[in-house]
């Protein structure tokens, strides 16, 4: 017992000095890092199948989850953040490309773990074969692109299975009301033949994060009640969907009625909500999983009215001292966060992204002054950097978990108000140059599942 706990206590210690390792060299290697918390994941997971299991009708079974992991896992991480989500529960995982898809299964996430949906198809240029062959399930919403999955699909002699997407009222991808019949017609030929098996029904809502508004609301029941209609005319052809799933994450935290047998939370498995205007993660007890960091570069005194940046924005109000940022524009820092000041922009006073910056008086909100640049942007520190003990090299803080710049805890949201965006772009946007970090991989993950990541990007 003695030598399993010495054994124990010796890779755990082995294990700390690699991840401080990792650490020393990410910084070293590049001036901005984005770390991931695996267990924020985790737990939003969880928070997420506990919240669908809530509200249940009798005899009803709790609907199960997907992790949406498209755009590199929200920017994420496709591996990392899939691997996370199934270990909070979720027993699907989706992806908008297929190439995304396709690495999933690669990474060694077979079919005995987890169904993966993919929805963003070409006729002409998608490798159908690959993703029937990989047990993907692929989107149809027109019949050029059902046609060739049945092609592949006999080529194979293997059924293909697939969700045939519905255009409620979004405007996206699927077949409309109109286009229905004849899509039903092949959808029926191809299944009698065995080359598909229609698995799901689903759509996309368009304004369900926005509870507060009365118009939105009505026309997310219109997309209910048109969602209703193509189910209807599914069965009424003997097609009756296995699994149906509309609610995004909006609709997965507030939408009980339309969980059906699937829900596809995207933003909130990333400790985000859909919309301010449905309160604050903290409503719905999910935590920021991303935090973006970088260290100072230059940190230096200039007088009152130096003009800082492209354009002269910005006009220093007193002698102060500023500070590098080596994060712009080419790492996804947007342009539109730029910060301007009344005398410098011509009496146009425009607050730039928050930065948490720690002094020896305690941790401060500082704001982008000037424009952003390509590479970097400039704070404007508010005093002397010298008796604030703000330095070259120290570590700031752009965004990360936390209850907002009241709190001198920038959120993605705090960036995407500063940018007129939403957190989706702030998160996703952050160019590949900046390298991505992973917490808490030991207490998450299986030994197995660890193996798929690399292992210089856990900290």
């Amino acid at each position: 017992m003695s030598t399993d706990l010495s054994n124990a206590a010796s890779n755990s210690a082995s294990n700390a000095a690699m991840l401080e390792a990792n650490y020393a060299r990410a910084l070293s290697a590049y001036p901005g890092q984005v770390i991931v918390d695996l267990k924020a994941l985790r737990d939003n997971m969880r928070t997420l199948v506990a919240r669908v299991s809530q509200d249940l009708q009798p005899g009803q079974n709790a609907p199960e989850v997907m992790g949406v992991v498209k755009a590199d896992g929200y920017g994420h991480g496709l591996i990392p953040s899939a691997l996370a989500a199934l270990a909070g529960g979720a027993t699907w995982l989706g992806t908008a490309q297929p190439y995304e898809a396709l690495r999933l299964r690669a990474a060694g996430i077979d079919s005995s773990r987890c169904h993966i949906l993919t929805w963003l198809t070409s006729a002409p240029t998608t490798r159908f074969a690959d993703l029937i062959t990989a047990d993907i399930d692929i989107s149809v919403g027109s019949v050029d692109s059902l046609d060739a999955v049945a092609v592949a699909a006999r080529n194979l002699a293997k059924p293909a299975r697939v969700h045939v997407k519905v255009d409620t009222g979004f405007g996206r991808n699927g077949f409309t009301p109109e286009g229905f019949s004849a899509a039903l017609a092949k959808l029926k030929q191809y299944a009698s033949e065995g080359v598909i098996e229609v698995i799901g029904q689903w759509s996309h809502l368009a304004v369900a994060d926005s509870p507060d508004v009365p118009e939105f609301v009505d026309a997310t029941d219109r997309q209910i009640q048109q969602f209703h209609e193509f189910t209807n005319r599914m069965s009424e052809a003997g097609l009756a969907p296995k699994i149906r799933h509309l609610a995004n994450t909006a609709a997965t935290l507030n939408r009980p009625e339309i969980r059906f047998e699937l829900v596809r939370p995207g933003i909130g498995l990333y400790g985000y909500e859909p919309d301010p205007a449905m309160g604050d993660s903290q409503t719905y007890g999910l935590q920021p999983a991303m935090t973006l960091q970088a260290q100072l570069g230059t940190v230096k005194a200039v007088e009152e009215g130096h003009g800082i940046s492209y354009g002269r924005t910005y006009l220093t109000p007193n002698n102060t001292s500023t500070a590098i940022v080596p994060l712009g524009y080419a790492d996804g820092i947007l342009r539109s966060a730029s910060g301007f000041d009344m005398q410098g922009a011509r009496h146009i006073d425009k607050p730039g992204g928050p930065v948490r910056v720690e002094t020896n008086k305690g941790a401060r909100i500082l704001n982008v002054s000037g424009r952003v640049c390509m590479d970097q942007f400039i704070v404007d520190l508010k005093g002397d950097a010298s008796e604030l003990g703000v330095r070259e090299g120290d570590t700031v803080t752009l965004f990360g978990p936390g209850r907002g710049v009241k709190f001198a805890e920038p959120t993605a949201d705090d960036w995407a108000e500063a940018a007129g965006t939403i957190s989706y772009e702030i998160m996703t946007g952050i160019g590949p140059r900046v390298p991505r970090l992973y917490r808490n991989a030991y207490e998450v993950l299986s030994s197995s599942d660890i193996a798929k990541l690399d292992a210089k990007s856990l900290i």
